[in-house]
């Protein structure tokens, strides 16, 4: 492994616009085997070749900036399903979001009806939790 380690040695590396590549890479090597469509067969090689040329890569400053504007770009949607997940799985609490400033607000489950106030403007409302 110290072969690897050396020939390795300042480049880039993966990261997660890398990762995302390998995905897609999977993605659509699987949808050119199923329609067995050369078109996405090109396109599946295309993809890894990319992925695999922003890994070996040293150009450490432009790989950088291409995986701040792809996180930039996907960074709302990864929170949103991070969200989403973290709330799926909190059992204890109910989320609601303010009436007035749209902020998200995060109570106890299971205490009957309540009233609310909200955090950052005031406004108090009640719901069941």
């Amino acid at each position: 492994m110290s072969w690897l380690r050396r020939m390795m040695a300042g480049r880039y590396g993966s990261d997660q616009l890398g990762m995302a590549l390998i995905v897609l890479y999977g993605v659509l090597y699987l949808l050119s085997a199923l329609f067995r469509s050369r078109l996405l067969d090109l396109l599946s090689l295309l993809v890894i070749l990319w992925a695999f040329y922003r890994m070996f890569s040293r150009q450490l400053a432009r790989r950088r900036e291409e995986n701040a504007r792809f996180l930039e770009a996907a960074g709302p949607l990864i929170r949103k399903y991070n969200v989403s997940r973290c709330r799926r799985r909190d059992k204890d609490h109910r989320y609601f979001k303010c009436p007035n400033c749209g902020q998200q607000l995060r109570v106890p489950r299971g205490k009957g009806k309540i009233s609310i106030t909200c955090r950052s403007c005031g406004v108090s409302f009640e719901e069941k939790t």
